[in-house]
Parts: structure tokens; C-alpha cells; sequence
């Protein structure tokens, strides 16, 4: 094992060089670091702390200190499939779930009418304490230094043939101030900020969010190691001052009267809080009068910008023009935070000029008289062809780098925060020379969204959603816990006491399952009164009380009255034990099917396999396999191009290729 520990005088040292391109003398910092993460958003924040949790020195830049953790687009956390994301994020030893604990103030589980696999929960946050409760974590964290600075050139050396598949290794960072720091892992966060320009209307200006300074280098030194790059585009809409709305015209949303915390380590008792309300209204056909009439002025139409949006994500022009027939869209109005009067505007996100924004925002309910702080705008940036990256986050042609967030082309801070958690981990794993960590499709949300942006060509950016998961009758938000907790305790960032408490819900929640299932009631009267008294059908011969709990209209609370002998359990083990049992023929049919997925996601494929030599593989699954690179079957499997054939051809080779390694050995 590589010795990753080193004193704050072992990390830094001065040198006289010439270092800027004027020839002028001037002191070089160099430091030495295990690891930089270039970017303090969601995926940087957690990638900064997964890596100095684990001991090893790290620094996170940013272009500023007040942005770290910052939330440029909507003031919530969570939501449909990406309140998975953050509870498998917790599970694994991640911060994003304590941070919303701390300062939410509106919780609402969503999908409650359906069943268990698609609840989802979602918060809205005092965006600026978010920022400041996340700050303060960073801060505190040992090993771990933040540093106000820009990033603008990667350092590599070159790697020969004996060293593997991978092109170059990198060796560090320089600053735009000349600065360079050493480090055996560079994770890049960079999120929005590559190249950005923000767009309203005909004013365009070469920033990032929120006006921040734009990233106008890197770009260029990625691009001279050979790292593709493209260019996405996303939005926000505006924001009004909330003593200019009249909420009289507005739906009232409220949070859960019982509120259920992100973290599994957060005391639900401690959130249960005084909420603010957000209100719902709807645009109309004066709103979208305005936007035809003005389609020529937006930008997205007007073909100034390049990039690509996010179909899920679209702005109010896209809906207006792509669901012509839709007679109004939802409108969402939402606190910023708890000590200012800005509101976002959700659901009306923008690039159009000022004036037409004014006159759109007007025609909706309640916004009649409404006064705008901030403008919507649309923000183009610089991100990767994420097909360039191993399942570890890792680039395949450069040893060491690694990459999480936008910059992988998803949207999104939960989608953001998963992979930064995931690539800080695999950095660490990396640094320590250990085997690094791949959640597949069957194990986590998290497993889903790395696979889908290393496996397929994402042409726009990247969004979780429940309907992209196979299994996800299994990868519940509820048990994120009890399938994701080993693997954040042997990484280091679970706790021993959070692990032992996991194994202990598991020990609770099988031995009373077991117990439901051994515990026969009879057919007598006063058993049929109470079925009787809850709209359930009488028996006609004795049942468990695991057949009982199975019924829709019954469940492991209801039966109390006649399990006089059950032990007293935690709310979160009786939520498993009811679901277990309601579930218990889909569970048993999905495990089945993972049974299967397993099997073929086991066969690896060598890293050091020549397509080429493979001459039944049709042409174009050659060149995408070739391209991608896949580490197992199952992920050649989910390459567009590669059919069922081709995925036959190449089990008969890689059999064959095993055989003649077996024999040259």
C-alpha cells in the first residue's frame, strides 16, 4: 500500500522559475496533495469529502467560496427517482442527505398513492443556508483545504505500452495564477461553469450561474490530451419578488403533516418542524400568445445557441411549441429560503428577452403585478462525451482522472452529488491501490445513472428517472440503507456503529417476518368480527399472520389487536416487514431476473481485447465495442449497435480466448 499520509511541510514548497508567458521571474508555488477536485458544486463537495474522509490530503477548487454547494437552478432536493439517488447517497456515506435535514423547510413524499417503488421524497431548502451548513462541513473536515481559484491546465506524463491500456497518467493542476499542485488523483467537477455564457434574449453574457466567473481555460487543455468534448445547455426561469404576487390566486401546496428525514442517521423526531407553503398556478393561452409571438427573439430559436437542452427539463418555449394542444402548463411558485422575498418561478424557465419575460410572467395568475430580481436565462457550457469513461468515473486513456456531475453530461445536483460520492470513493480506492467500486444495474439507482452515461450516446443531458431502472421494485428508496451500507463502511465512510445498526434492523426485520410466517390464526368468531370491521373476507380455515398482512386492506399495524405476543419494533423495520410481505411474489420474481442479469454481468472482459481479431462481429458492433470498451458482457449487452447476435459471437470468443490463456500458462 502507497503511503498517502504527509505533514502540511512535506505538502508545500517555493521554487524561482520562470512561469508566465510574459518570461518574468516569479515565485511557483508547488504543493503536494493526494487529490484536487476542480469544481465545489454537488458532485465536487462530495467528492471532496469522500476522499479526505478517507485520509488523504485533499483540495477542492472553486471560483468561489461562496458557491460551494451552491443551488443555481431550483431550491429543492429530491424528487421522483432522485430522492433514491440522495438516500443511496446516505446510505454510502454522503452529505447531501444530513445537509437537506438541516435546512429544509418544506418536506413532501411524492407518489404516496402508488406503490413503494416509485415514493420518492423531496424537499425544499433554504438554498442559502444549504450553501452555508455545506461550507461549514467542508471546512471542518480533516484533510481537506478549499481554495478560491481557477483551474486551467491538467498535468499528465506520457505512459508506455507496459503500463496498460491507459494513454497518460495525470501528475496534477496549475492555476491561472501560475500555481501547481501535485497530486496522484484529479477529480473534475466543473459542472456549469466550462466556457459558459448565460443567454436572455439578445444579451449574452460569458459567465457563469448566478453571474459567477465562467471556467475559459481548461477547456483547452482537456481538449490537447485528446478528451472529447461537446456542448449542453440548460435554464432557470426567473425570480419575483414575493411581496409583488398575490397568492389569493394561487393553490396552497403543503408539506406532510409527518416529515421523513433524507438521512438514515438524521433523528426523525429532530425534523419534524413548522413548514412554508409553496403555491401552484398555470399559464394560459394569453401566456403562450406572448412566447409564438416572440419565438423569433429567443435564442433557442433563433439558433444562438448551440448547445443541447434536456428534453425532460424543457423551457416554457419548448412546451408551448411541442405540446401545442396543451391548454396551460403548471406553474410552481417557491420560496428561495426563509430570509428573503425571492421566488422561484418553477416551471417557467427561459432564455427570452426581458421585455417578453415581464409580459409572459403577467398573464399567469396571481403574478398579474409581479416585479422580477432576477431574469430567466438560458447557460450553454462545456462538458464530455461521457462514452469516454470506465464505470469507475475513471477516464480509460488517463490513469488517475476522474470525473463527476454536468461535466458528465447529466442534470441535475442529486444525479450531480452520486456521481461525485462514487468518484471520490473510486479515487481514494485508486490512490490506495485497492479494487475500485462498481454499483451495477441491480444494485442502486446510482448504478443505473453511471451505466446509462458510460454505455449509451447521450445526446442531451442526462436525467434519473424511476422508469430507467429495471428492478426497481428493489432499489426502493426505504432500503437504500440495507443494500448500500457495507459497501460505504468498507470504503471507509460509514461508521462501524452506523454498520452494526443496519445489520441489527436486518436481524430484526427477518426474524419477524419468520415469526409472521409461523403464526397461525383460527377461524373463530371474534377473528371474523375483526376481518368483519375492516372490509376483509372471513376464513375458512386458519392463516399466518403473514398471509393477513399480505391482504391490501390489512397490514402488520392493523393485525395489532389480534398479534397480542409481536415485540416492539422501529417504525423503519415495520415499514420492511409490511413491505416484504405485500411484495413478497414480485420481490421473489425480480430477485430471479437479477439472478439472471448477474450472470451474464459477471463474464469481464479483458481490458487488453482486440476487437479486431474477432471476425464474425459484425462491423459496426466492432467499432462500439472497440469505442466504449465495456468491462463486462452485460455492459456490451447494453450498447446501442450491438445486437443479441453479436453478444453471442463474442461469449463463443471470449471462452475460446480464456482457453488459450489457460494453455499458455
Amino acid at each position: 500500500m502507497c503511503d498517502v499520509m504527509m505533514s502540511f511541510a512535506e505538502r508545500i514548497f517555493y521554487r524561482n522559475e520562470p512561469s508566465n508567458e510574459r518570461g518574468i521571474d516569479m515565485s511557483e508555488i508547488r504543493e503536494k496533495v493526494n487529490v484536487c477536485v476542480v469544481g465545489a458544486g454537488h458532485a465536487g463537495c462530495e467528492a471532496a469529502l469522500a476522499c479526505a474522509r478517507m485520509g488523504l490530503e485533499t483540495v477542492i477548487f472553486t471560483v468561489s467560496v461562496d458557491s460551494v454547494a451552491l443551488m443555481p437552478c431550483n431550491p429543492n432536493i429530491g424528487g421522483s427517482s432522485k430522492g433514491h439517488l440522495v438516500r443511496e447517497l446516505d446510505a454510502l456515506g454522503g452529505e447531501m442527505g444530513k445537509n437537506i435535514d438541516k435546512t429544509f423547510i418544506q418536506s413532501k413524499m411524492l407518489n404516496v398513492s402508488k406503490g413503494p417503488a416509485v415514493h420518492s421524497l423531496r424537499a425544499q431548502a433554504d438554498k442559502a443556508e444549504y450553501s452555508r451548513e455545506m461550507r461549514k462541513v467542508l471546512e471542518n473536515q480533516d484533510h481537506l483545504t478549499i481554495k478560491q481559484a481557477e483551474v486551467v491546465e491538467l498535468l499528465v506524463e506520457d505512459l508506455n505500452e507496459a503500463n496498460g491500456l491507459y494513454q497518460k497518467k495525470i501528475t496534477g493542476v496549475k492555476t491561472f495564477t501560475g500555481a501547481v499542485y501535485e497530486a496522484k488523483a484529479v477529480i473534475l467537477c466543473t459542472g456549469t461553469y466550462l466556457k459558459a455564457r448565460c443567454l436572455c434574449g439578445e444579451a449574452i453574457t460569458h459567465t457563469g450561474p448566478n453571474g459567477l466567473q465562467a471556467a475559459n481555460y481548461l477547456t483547452d487543455s482537456l481538449e490537447s490530451l485528446g478528451v472529447e468534448m461537446r456542448r449542453f445547455k440548460t435554464g432557470t426561469p426567473a425570480r419575483m419578488d414575493r411581496r409583488s404576487i398575490d397568492f389569493g390566486k394561487m393553490e396552497e401546496q403543503f408539506g406532510d403533516e409527518r416529515i421523513v428525514p433524507f438521512s438514515f442517521s438524521t433523528n426523525p423526531e429532530d425534523v419534524q418542524i413548522d413548514q412554508v407553503s409553496c403555491w401552484l398556478t398555470y399559464t394560459n393561452e394569453n401566456t403562450h400568445n406572448i412566447i409564438r409571438a416572440n419565438l423569433d427573439r429567443s435564442p433557442i430559436y433563433a439558433g444562438i445557441i448551440e448547445g443541447t437542452g434536456p428534453r425532460y427539463c424543457p423551457s416554457i418555449e419548448d412546451k408551448v411549441v411541442k405540446f401545442a394542444d396543451k391548454e396551460r402548463h403548471q406553474v410552481f411558485i417557491e420560496p428561495e429560503g426563509l430570509h428573503t422575498n425571492e421566488m422561484y418561478v418553477g416551471g417557467m424557465s427561459s432564455s427570452l428577452p426581458e421585455d417578453v419575460q415581464l409580459a409572459m410572467y403577467r398573464t399567469v395568475p396571481g403574478l398579474e403585478n409581479c416585479k422580477i430580481v432576477k431574469n430567466a436565462y438560458a447557460i450553454e457550457y462545456d462538458c464530455i462525451k461521457s462514452d469516454q469513461l470506465y464505470p469507475t468515473l475513471e477516464f480509460k486513456k488517463i490513469s488517475g482522472l476522474f470525473s463527476a456531475g454536468q461535466f458528465n453530461g447529466s442534470s441535475g445536483y442529486e444525479e450531480a452529488a452520486a456521481q461525485g460520492l462514487i468518484a471520490g470513493m473510486n479515487a481514494g480506492l485508486f490512490i490506495r491501490e485497492k479494487e475500485q467500486i462498481v454499483l451495477d444495474r441491480s444494485q442502486a439507482y446510482i448504478g443505473v445513472l453511471i451505466d446509462d452515461l458510460v454505455t449509451k450516446e447521450n445526446l442531451e443531458p442526462y436525467r434519473m428517472m424511476t422508469s430507467r431502472a429495471e428492478y426497481r421494485l428493489l432499489l426502493r428508496q426505504d432500503n437504500a440503507d440495507l443494500r448500500l451500507r457495507k459497501i460505504g463502511y468498507e470504503a471507509g465512510l460509514v461508521t462501524k456503529e452506523q454498520y452494526d445498526s443496519v445489520c441489527e434492523k436486518e436481524r430484526l426485520i427477518a426474524a419477524e417476518i419468520e415469526r409472521l410466517q409461523n403464526v397461525k390464526v383460527g377461524a373463530n368468531r371474534e377473528m371474523q368480527e375483526f376481518l368483519e370491521s375492516r372490509k376483509s373476507s372471513g376464513l375458512k380455515t386458519a392463516a399466518t399472520l403473514a398471509e393477513l398482512i399480505s391482504r391490501p386492506e390489512l397490514s402488520y399495524e392493523l393485525i395489532a389487536k389480534i398479534d397480542l405476543d409481536r415485540p416492539e419494533l422501529p417504525d423503519d423495520v415495520i415499514e420492511q416487514i409490511n413491505i416484504n410481505i405485500k411484495y413478497d411474489g414480485y420481490i421473489k420474481r425480480q430477485l430471479k431476473q437479477v439472478e439472471q442479469f448477474k450472470k451474464i454481468e459477471k463474464k469481464k472482459i479483458p481490458a487488453d481485447i482486440d476487437y479486431d481479431d474477432i471476425k464474425n462481429l459484425r462491423l459496426e458492433a466492432r467499432q462500439k465495442l472497440q469505442k466504449f470498451k465495456p468491462v463486462s458482457v452485460g455492459q456490451a449487452s447494453r450498447i446501442s449497435g450491438v445486437s443479441p447476435a453479436d453478444i453471442s459471437v463474442l461469449l463463443v470468443y471470449l471462452e475460446h480466448f480464456a482457453m488459450l490463456k489457460d494453455e499458455s500458462v
